[in-house]
């Protein structure tokens, strides 16, 4: 997912909904994060309409070339010249030259051809190291190949926590035939944790008394077995990013792993779904 030298920690940082959280303790919690190796920071335009954009810049401010950066633009800018322009545009929100990633959010009704021109002539520019997508299941996946051409994905990023499996069906084998990580948002349920005396909850309580962590460091643990595999829990207190930091020392077990799995089934195949 990474073309420079700078390492991708497998689990990151989102920033989802955190215009909604106080302003103070959320920059706190992504700069504790960047010292605990959570480098990996995705946000959006979309996000506080530009809101959360600033937050991060501000976080990051003065330690920029340490971070991997992602941000995306939405479905009704992704014409040819409206995704130049929202780059240019979260670009100064952000407080950068660059961005390490850029993805359409979502599929739109603007062909994809235009937006991936114009992620082409962004690369050109140097305004963006990489291109990927989001939310994007596999005919849309194909769709994208077919456009880009091979090795010019750098992520599918989309839902997937314990309880919301969905994309190991056909969108994770998808992603990984073609050498596409994976990077999941919500990996913590969004506000749909499985917590003990729920179906799984038991397992997942089971698991993490058994190392002595915290159920969320296993099940973040869990979403990233897989070589390609990245997450981006959202932490707007330090408290939390720390123990999202803990998950990165953790190693599960195969019995681990197998108990989880039979705790969490993967349901039947459906639409990939997305909030």
């Amino acid at each position: 997912m990474n073309t420079s030298k700078l390492p991708v920690p497998v689990i990151g940082q989102g920033t989802w909904q955190m215009e909604s959280d106080d302003r103070t303790e959320a920059i706190r919690a992504l700069r504790r994060g960047i010292e605990l190796g959570l480098t990996h920071i995705d946000t959006a335009e979309m996000y506080g309409s530009g809101v959360v954009e600033e937050m991060v810049c501000e976080a990051i401010a003065g330690q920029r070339d340490e971070i991997f950066l992602a941000t995306k633009v939405l479905p009704s800018n992704a014409t040819y010249k409206g995704t130049i322009a929202a780059c240019e545009r979260s670009l100064r929100r952000l407080g950068t030259d660059r961005v390490d990633l850029y993805m359409l959010h979502w599929v739109g009704e603007h062909p994809l051809d235009e937006t991936i021109r114009a992620f082409e002539k962004l690369l050109e520019q140097g305004k963006i190291e990489r291109y990927g997508v989001s939310n994007f299941d596999e005919p849309d996946l194909d769709q994208a190949l077919r456009i880009a051409g091979p090795g010019k994905l750098a992520c599918n990023q989309v839902l997937y926590h314990l309880k919301e499996r969905a994309i190991e069906h056909a969108v994770i084998p998808w992603c990984q035939k073609h050498g596409v990580p994976v990077v999941a948002y919500s990996p913590l349920g969004a506000g749909d944790f499985p917590e003990p005396e729920t179906p799984g909850g038991d397992a997942l309580t089971i698991v993490a008394k058994r190392h002595g962590v915290t159920a969320r460091q296993v099940a973040l643990r869990f979403l990233v077995r897989n070589a390609g595999m990245y997450t981006i829990p959202k932490a707007s207190r330090v408290e939390h990013v720390e123990d999202n930091a803990r998950a990165l020392a953790l190693t599960l077990t195969g019995e681990d792993y197998k108990q989880l799995d039979e705790a969490f089934p993967l349901g039947s195949p459906r639409a990939l779904p997305f909030i």
